[in-house]
């Protein structure tokens, strides 16, 4: 898990939209107008709105603050699965060789050491091929125990938003992998290394004893299991040091040393590399998956946000294939024989008080924020040509296409037409980038524009 130390990051981002999500399917809408008017602002499709509504509500309700305490939860409670790995993986190994008083049987430490690790890998493999949920229930100790260490109300729908998200693509699975495999793969390197620890320092002994099979198929199974461990270098007892370990304890140091780089090598090949190579796996498929993780927007929590998100001036995109060159029009072709003054906005939105103080020649047509709008102002213009036309233009917006082709149309129909870029607000700077796409633009089309009020102009001709 990432921290929040810089900012959430894309995960964090979508699990808290959707912890959001079930949180007013439970409690009901949430009041969100500050909400949804920052979210139009910022723009963008529909699901980054969603996301921006949802993390102004996350910080304002407490719930980011809830993610960061949930996250040091998880890390604490990752910790203790980590410590208990550890112990479990020396207890094993001191299981397995004892203090050196006696024998060590092979077959004997052996089992204790691959044996619940094969096995539990056998379950992972079954349950993964018919439900890829094995695992949850260590997975479950994981969240219970995050929740346990968070300790805080807010974080109630964290968890199960975290199960939702992963399981729409199914990355719980390689999540929970990870995890498993992670926890065995440090259970076994704590064997390993407490092996290579007592066998360093105190002088065991290796036998294998049985009253009821003969002493061939522990050869062959000894030979077998060490074939693979012997390409990494490590030894592999001969026929007769194994039959002489079956007689009586062999006093050779060759022998000592044979078993215990046999012990060593099979654990290594059949106990840790197997865990090593699926955790790597996991981890591979959880940051493949992560990256594509999406909100499902045919939810019912966020289907209906479109309306309040995307307003239906903002959804009538462009349907036909860009023009080769905008529309071109003369300026002031319709100067004689037009009279009146007329200020429109084009797409404003309800942060600037519109309109401005007004004087008595100049008419305000309103702000043009849907298709009907734009097509009745345009009949009226077409019938009744305003001598002079100011158009106010948000410039944190994009120029694109649609909003281009309608300012030359609107000019179109008037004798003379200016642009107002209108300034931001106090705090609020306009990208630079942008407002130089928007002077591009409206240089292309021959048509005047400024950041200063025209209104002097629309009332007496000129400045």
């Amino acid at each position: 898990m990432e921290d929040l130390v810089t900012g959430p990051t894309p995960l964090d981002k979508r699990w808290l939209t959707e912890a959001v999500r079930l949180r007013e399917e439970h409690a009901g809408p949430l009041e969100d107008q500050e909400a949804n008017r920052r979210a139009r602002q910022l723009g963008g499709d529909l699901a980054a709105r969603i996301e921006t509504r949802a993390l102004f509500l996350a910080e304002r309700d407490g719930m980011s603050t809830a993610l960061r305490h949930w996250k040091q939860g998880a890390r604490l409670a990752l910790l203790a699965l980590l410590l208990m790995a550890v112990l479990s993986g020396a207890g094993l190994a001191l299981a397995a060789l004892g203090d050196g008083q006696r024998p060590v049987n092979v077959f004997w430490a052996l089992g204790s050491l691959l044996g619940l690790n094969l096995l539990m890998l056998l379950g992972w493999a079954i349950g993964f091929a018919v439900s890829g949920e094995h695992g949850a229930g260590l997975g479950r100790l994981w969240l219970w125990l995050s929740e346990r260490f968070a300790r805080d109300a807010k974080a109630a729908h964290l968890a199960p938003a975290l199960l939702v998200l992963l399981q729409r693509q199914r990355l719980n699975r390689w999540l929970l992998g990870l995890l498993v495999h992670g926890l065995w793969l440090l259970a076994m390197l704590t064997a390993l290394g407490m092996l290579l620890a007592l066998l360093a320092t105190r002088r065991y002994g290796f036998v294998w004893e049985t009253t009821l099979l003969a002493a061939d198929p522990f050869i062959h199974l000894t030979q077998a299991l060490g074939a693979l461990p012997s390409l990494l270098g490590f030894a592999v007892p001969d026929e007769a040091m194994i039959r002489a370990s079956g007689d009586t304890l062999p006093a050779l140091e060759q022998a000592r040393q044979a078993w215990a780089s046999w012990l060593l090598g099979v654990v290594l090949v059949y106990g840790l590399l197997p865990r090593l190579v699926l955790a790597a796996l996991c981890l591979w498929r959880w940051r493949q998956g992560r990256e594509r993780l999406a909100l499902d927007l045919s939810l019912p929590g966020y289907a209906q946000l479109r309306d309040a998100l995307m307003p239906r001036s903002e959804r009538i995109g462009v349907q036909d294939a860009a023009p080769e060159a905008l529309p071109q029009f003369a300026a002031g072709q319709l100067e004689s024989g037009s009279s009146g003054a007329l200020l429109v906005g084009l797409e404003l939105d309800d942060q600037r008080p519109w309109p401005p103080a007004l004087p008595n020649s100049v008419i305000n047509a309103g702000v043009l924020d849907s298709r009907e709008s734009r097509n009745r102002l345009l009949e009226q213009l077409s019938r009744f040509p305003p001598a002079r036309l100011a158009i106010a233009c948000d410039p944190r917006r994009s120029p694109d296409r649609g909003s281009l082709a309608l300012l030359a149309e609107l000019a179109r129909n008037a004798g003379a037409t200016r642009i107002w870029l209108l300034q931001s607000a106090p705090g609020h700077a306009v990208d630079a980038q942008r407002l130089g796409d928007w002077h591009e633009a409206l240089d292309r089309l021959g048509l005047q524009h400024a950041d200063t009020s025209p209104l002097t102009w629309l009332e007496h001709g000129h400045d």
